[in-house]
């Protein structure tokens, strides 16, 4: 047999699908569609060796259609030109047309194919391991039912191993292997829901007894095999990565240092970038504590500099210790509220002139223009605040309130001191009095 037992053990029906169940089970949509003949448009979304490839198969033969391949890859608008003239040739019989990657065709390739979909001329089976929502123009995936694929579980995988290794005919059963049942459970925790890479592994596994001669399968063997490749799934900037720094992000926001440690955990063990990782920890500490406790920002500025000086494995504890401090420490999304607000207003209002008096005179002319003029120094003030004093533009309304600080950690005295500060304005009849009401807004 010189192709791969993945290959080999491809199922060649629906009943011999493993994994799938909400898809391909008694009640699943998809296997009701397929066995009634009803062919339409679909896009197969899911991660590595769930067996998207397998299932156009399956529907093609099932329908009884001509299976046109392309990989996104390597095809071009001359290929799928191509193909468009095939199912013409092919009619009456229908031409499904199976692209793999199909997130890697650009928009101008996704348009060729938008009028023979339409039409019916093609159906269309699109996998990909990329959010379809991001990676396919909505003209395109308006036209086909978007699947989602998962991962198998250990339950699904170790039955699967099991068949390959007693399938006389397409499997690894010419020999009779001798082994513990209980190392391909293992076998199926360590593949990590991926079916091809499981297949791969066991045949590896059995070419090595073979090459020393021996049908025993020893669990020394297995885990050589498995220490030689322990990367989780994980995809750099794919969706799980940002699947996972979204965890790590609200699982922070969240106050559940026990969750953020898990993902971050799940990170590292898939080979993040840990600077990446430092940088996203960082805003972190701005965005959702800020004031509410400040020495958060100071925390994940160290361990970004820790993880930069020892690198890996050494750094990693000094991640973990800033994501379980920024875990646990008060929360505030005042900053950024306020940010944002700011930002909107320099965009809307233009640029506004600086007042008069919060411009420097560092000149005899500049000071004959009135910069500087009537500035009064906040230090020479009592409270050294300048009470009633306007810092905005003035054609601003000088009651403008961006950062409204929260009643938690930090921020609790901040304000009270905003508030201290409101009253002593409110004292010189130079600006009203201020209230916030419960959301936080003036009033």
């Amino acid at each position: 047999m010189n192709s791969p037992l993945a290959a080999r053990m491809r199922p060649r029906s629906l009943n011999e699908f493993w994994g799938q169940s909400h898809l391909l089970g008694a009640k699943g949509l998809l296997k009701h569609l397929v066995e009634q003949g009803v062919l339409h448009s679909m896009i197969l979304w899911g991660p590595p060796g769930v067996g998207k490839t397998s299932l156009a198969h399956v529907i093609s033969h099932t329908a009884n259609a001509h299976l046109a391949h392309l990989s996104a890859v390597t095809a071009g608008v001359k290929e799928l030109r191509e193909v468009v003239e095939q199912a013409h040739t092919a009619l009456p019989q229908p031409t499904l047309l199976f692209i793999d990657e199909v997130h890697r065709f650009n928009k101008a390739q996704q348009d060729v194919l938008l009028p023979h979909v339409e039409s019916g001329l093609l159906t269309l089976i699109g996998a990909t391991t990329e959010n379809p929502s991001f990676a396919l123009n909505n003209a395109l995936l308006s036209r086909a039912k978007v699947y989602c694929l998962k991962p198998l579980t250990v339950d699904e995988l170790t039955p699967l191993l099991t068949t390959a290794l007693q399938d006389p005919d397409r499997g690894l059963g010419e020999t009779t292997w001798v082994y513990d049942p209980t190392l391909l459970t293992q076998l199926a925790e360590w593949a990590d829901g991926d079916a091809r890479r499981a297949l791969n592994s066991l045949e590896l596994l059995t070419e090595w007894a073979r090459a020393n001669h021996t049908d025993t399968l020893t669990a020394d063997m297995f885990h050589t095999i498995l220490q030689t490749d322990t990367t989780r799934r994980f995809d750099q900037q794919g969706d799980i990565f940002h699947e996972q720094i979204s965890a790590l992000h609200k699982s922070v926001r969240g106050s559940s240092p026990q969750a953020a440690l898990y993902w971050l955990a799940r990170m590292i063990d898939g080979g993040v970038d840990p600077l990446y990782v430092a940088r996203r920890i960082v805003r972190m500490a701005s965005e959702d504590i800020g004031n509410a406790d400040p020495r958060a920002l100071t925390i994940a500025l160290n361990a970004w500099d820790v993880i930069e000086r020892l690198g890996q494995p050494e750094g990693n504890l000094a991640l973990a210790q800033a994501v379980t401090y920024l875990s646990s420490a008060p929360k505030s999304n005042a900053i950024e509220i306020a940010w944002q607000k700011a930002l909107a207003d320099a965009k809307r209002l233009g640029s506004l002139e600086v007042p008069l008096h919060l411009r420097n005179a560092p000149t005899h002319l500049l000071k004959s223009l009135g910069y500087g003029k009537r500035y009064r120094y906040a230090h020479d003030e009592p409270h050294a605040y300048a009470a009633g004093e306007n810092y905005f533009p003035e054609t601003m309304d000088p009651h403008t309130t961006y950062y409204v600080p929260t009643p938690r950690g930090l921020e609790s005295k901040i304000q009270e001191k905003l508030a201290r500060l409101k009253a002593l304005d409110a004292e010189t009849h130079c600006a009203p009095k201020i209230h916030w009401d419960r959301n936080r807004n003036p009033v």
